[in-house]
């Protein structure tokens, strides 16, 4: 299982724009880069994934599923993944946290993975390409802040040619794995992290969208302002 949020962020956005003392820009993401950095405690990672989502075909059962293949681009050697994600808790319980609480298939797989699907009868639905930066900590559970922009392609497999899927906006998403006998103390770490992020997103369950924080550029500003200016 999964604990998990997300928000969304202004990447380029030129009327919420700041200007530190030394009089360069500053933007929302690199503000959150800022708080996280020190949060957590930890150097960022850099995130490039080229993700394939497939669906199953009519010979594969009557209840249609879907994986995701992710292939990690940012390491020397590209490394495949797949990953199922099934359904979200339910119950009075799940109604009332913040966080969702899901299930979820991941494993190591080899290059050839995607020829083995096809084979299985399952079709290419889309494509993206994921680029931006995590964070992995440790915060009363194994936490994970990932944020990426989504980009297209104009062909298949064309990750040099990608282009934003929504440019100016990047996905802020919060994740931590979870156990049936441990995942209220999970939903509690999320939701007690997720409180130091609330002055520059809001941070909701999947699907339900809370949009941009209206006073995000004055808390973008002061966190400046208190880091000296300078990246950390």
């Amino acid at each position: 299982m999964e604990c998990v949020v997300q928000g969304i962020i202004e990447s380029q956005n030129n009327s919420h724009y700041m200007r530190h003392n030394n009089g360069v820009r500053l933007q929302h993401v690199e503000a959150l880069q800022i708080l996280l950095q020190g949060l957590c405690g930890v150097p960022k990672e850099r995130v490039r994934v080229h993700e394939l989502c497939l669906k199953s075909g009519p010979n594969l059962g009557v209840v249609p599923s879907e994986v995701r293949l992710l292939c990690d681009l940012a390491q020397p050697t590209p490394s495949w993944t797949v990953r199922h994600v099934g359904g979200a808790m339910r119950g009075a319980g799940a109604e009332q946290i913040s966080v969702l609480v899901r299930t979820i298939v991941e494993s190591k797989v080899g290059h050839n993975v995607l020829r083995f699907f096809y084979s299985l009868g399952y079709k290419l639905d889309h494509e993206l390409l994921k680029e931006g930066f995590v964070f992995r900590f440790q915060r009363g559970a194994q936490i994970t802040v990932t944020v990426t922009s989504a980009n297209k392609m104009p062909k298949l497999y064309a990750t040099d040619e990608a282009v934003p899927v929504t440019p100016g906006i990047q996905l802020v998403e919060i994740t931590a794995p979870a156990a049936a006998e441990n995942y209220s103390e999970v939903v509690a770490a999320v939701s007690s992290f997720c409180e130091y992020l609330a002055p520059l997103l809001h941070l909701s369950k999947p699907g339900v969208s809370m949009g941009i924080v209206p006073t995000a550029a004055a808390a973008a500003a002061s966190l400046m302002s208190n880091s000296g200016a300078k990246t950390l």
